[in-house]
């Protein structure tokens, strides 16, 4: 006899029990729900129970497809010193330790020894991938700074394949903006949203290439807006999932419009964990405006160092409530100086808009126009008053103009660049040249990227011009002596040419 029983004799044997035991349920359900013709509590109340605030899950097709072309795909070639290969970490891990600013372990690169990437001169070609999307029809295309930031070529991908060179127009380490521009056409530019009306738990949309997936989306809520990561932007913070290549995408309302790009993680296994950081669209569109028109971004400033206002320092000096920026130096012959600013001071108001936090200061004047005269209302002994001071120019050495052609020496195998005054005044020099790349009989010397050339022979080198000069005049096939500067030590370096 077998052991095993049709389902369904068994089902109809159960049933009766069933339907009684549902019946049961049903009737002690009933009894224990709130009945809607019971007369309310409250007899101004409504009767009928409040509908639900959500009714489900967002639909984010239309939007995919309505911004998805306008996403890029960016992938980047540097040329960069080769050290013996000890390993081959993808390209995309590589990008990530150079966001974050880890250090390759020593020896290991994207390729082993001499492989397609290696020219056979010391220098290998370091890969990197980002993304972007179409600022306007007529080819800019807007980024994070550090996804181009050293690329010797860049390439665009549109979301229909094409592949296109691109320049770059300007990059902004401060904000971490950048512009590159393509020669194509029927491209489709974003619609820029209002960050204004941006609100936290809000849903959100992410396209990029994480890891070279290209046009990958992900989605979330907003966790927070003006948040303070010690940059120069007030950060939009999601739970968009955003890792390694998505740097540089945008970060999408529901209504189809960009809002922020996406920068930064947060995370302690070098993994997305849940906590992401968009730049705001307006800071953005601010410095890639500046970028289109002048290739860098002019701010403004006025010479204070400051610090937060707590509750213990307001209440000690009188203040209604901790707001402002307290002035804790005044730099001598600064806009602030003759203004009349002083130590202690603490900043409420500056060109009419409240410092509510003492990081909101230096984005404000740094938003302000240099020249601009600026009504600046600050609390001293007691009481409010305000004074006039002209905004002067942020010397930002960080700020990365147009790349100007380097100029090449090419029997020594350098390429250099000028330095900016903020470089010289770090340096403490009075001329010299910034190493781009060096090869050949330079590399083989020692002279390395970033090393600063003050002298070539027994002459000081001011300039690019006065470098294009003297190594123009070199005897043929002699040796030449550099003067370096590597840091805080100088060297004599003997190149062989």
């Amino acid at each position: 006899m077998s052991h095993f029983q049709p389902l369904q004799p068994v089902w109809r044997r159960w049933a009766p029990m069933t339907v009684t035991l549902a019946a049961s349920v049903a009737l002690l359900w009933a009894a224990v729900q709130p009945r809607v013709d019971a007369q309310p509590t409250n007899p101004g109340a409504s009767a009928t129970a409040p509908a639900p605030r959500l009714s489900g899950l967002p639909d984010f097709t239309v939007l995919v497809e309505e911004v998805g072309p306008s996403v890029v795909n960016i992938r980047t070639v540097e040329r960069v010193s080769r050290a013996p290969q000890l390993g081959t970490p993808d390209e995309q891990m590589q990008e990530f330790f150079r966001r974050f600013g880890i250090p390759l372990p020593p020896g290991v690169g994207p390729r082993g020894p001499r492989g397609d990437d290696d020219d056979g001169a010391g220098q290998r070609r370091q890969r990197g991938v980002g993304s972007g999307f179409v600022f306007s029809a007529d080819g800019y295309i807007m980024t994070n700074a550090h996804v181009v930031d050293g690329a010797e070529e860049v390439i665009v991908t549109l979301s229909d394949k094409r592949e296109f060179k691109a320049r770059v127009v300007g990059a902004d380490k401060r904000t971490d903006v950048a512009l590159v521009k393509i020669d194509a056409t029927g491209l489709k530019p974003v619609r820029i949203g209002d960050v204004g009306r941006l609100k936290v738990g809000e849903w959100v949309m992410a396209i990029g290439s994480p890891f070279g997936l290209d046009n990958t989306v992900t989605a979330g809520i907003v966790s927070a807006k003006q948040r303070e990561t010690g940059d120069f932007v007030p950060f939009i913070q999601t739970d968009v999932a955003i890792n390694p290549g998505n740097s540089g995408g945008p970060l999408i309302n529901m209504r189809g419009e960009v809002v922020g790009i996406n920068s930064q993680i947060y995370s302690r296994s070098g993994g997305f964990m849940g906590i992401s950081f968009a730049i705001p669209i307006d800071e953005a569109v601010r410095v890639a405006e500046q970028l289109k028109a002048h290739g860098k971004v002019t701010r403004g400033r006025i010479g204070v160092a400051i610090e937060p206002v707590d509750k213990e320092v307001a209440e000690s000096l009188g203040l209604p409530k901790a707001a402002g920026a307290l002035v804790r130096g005044v730099e001598d012959g600064s806009p602030a100086a003759k203004a009349g600013i002083e130590p202690g001071d603490i900043i409420l108001r500056f060109d009419g808009k409240a410092i509510e936090q003492s990081v909101d200061l230096p984005r404000i004047v740094g938003n302000t126009k240099p020249g601009t005269k600026a009504a600046v209302e600050v609390w001293r002994r007691g009481a409010t008053r305000t004074v006039t001071v002209t905004v002067g120019t942020f010397d930002d050495e960080e700020a990365k103009p147009a790349r100007s052609e380097p100029a090449k020496a090419a029997p020594l195998g350098l390429t250099v660049r000028e330095l900016s005054a903020a470089e010289r005044r770090q340096l403490k020099v009075g001329g010299g040249v910034r190493v781009v790349e060096a090869s050949g009989p330079a590399a083989a010397a020692g002279v390395q990227p970033d090393d600063v050339i003050v002298g070539v022979g027994n002459q000081p080198v001011g300039s690019v011009a006065d470098f294009e000069r003297l190594t123009a005049a070199l005897p043929k096939g002699r040796p030449v002596t550099l003067l370096l500067r590597r840091g805080e030590w100088a060297q004599w370096v003997l190149v062989r040419p």
